[in-house]
């Protein structure tokens, strides 16, 4: 196998890179995590244990990703994006004390195939993102987001729909895609 992680970076051994994955520096890797080929995860970006990622998804610096969360196929997760895991947190039980691994359930954020969170937006575990659908920068989403929608604000809300180009639908979508627009099938 043939990949890059730079000597900053902390991958666990148990952890499974793909072929042309580049882990940047001071980026985590925690073990069981499964990183897809031709992936690139940015400085100081953190992927928790388990977490899935298919090929070719860009994690930008300093995006967390908790685990369960599953990455589809050419996700790109933008600057300081988090996907939560979480729907209750808290520090401590009723009681007081300090809360472990046992003490609560981890839930996932679902990133589809194709779909884009832009910088700082966050994704409130358990959500579902959709195929090639577009999370706008800063928005916090808190419900599931449909394929192709465009969603923005707190909490995030369509705004409309968006196609493989990542731009507003009717505004010369899909120019770029090589196969046609994906959510009209190839052309």
């Amino acid at each position: 196998m043939s990949f890059r992680i730079q000597p900053t970076a902390q991958v666990d051994e148990k952890a499974t890179v793909g072929d042309g994955t580049t882990v940047w520096d001071l980026a985590q890797i925690r073990e069981d995590a499964r990183l897809g080929s031709d992936c690139i995860v940015g400085r100081g970006a953190y992927v928790g244990p388990g977490v899935r990622i298919g090929d070719n998804v860009k994690l930008q610096n300093y995006a967390l990703v908790y685990e369960p969360s599953v990455l589809g196929d050419g996700v790109f997760v933008g600057p300081a994006a988090v996907l939560t895991n979480d729907y209750f947190p808290r520090s401590v039980d009723p009681q007081g004390r300090l809360k472990r691994g046992g003490d609560w359930e981890a839930v996932a954020v679902v990133v589809a195939e194709g779909a884009s969170l832009g910088a700082r937006s966050v994704c409130v575990a358990p959500v579902h993102v959709g195929r090639w659908a577009l999370v706008a920068a800063g928005a916090v989403v808190t419900r599931d987001v449909p394929d192709f929608a465009l969603v923005a604000g707190v909490p995030a809300r369509r705004r409309g729909g968006g196609g493989g180009a990542g731009v507003r639908r009717g505004v010369r979508v899909c120019v770029f895609w090589p196969r046609g627009c994906p959510e009209k099938g190839a052309q």
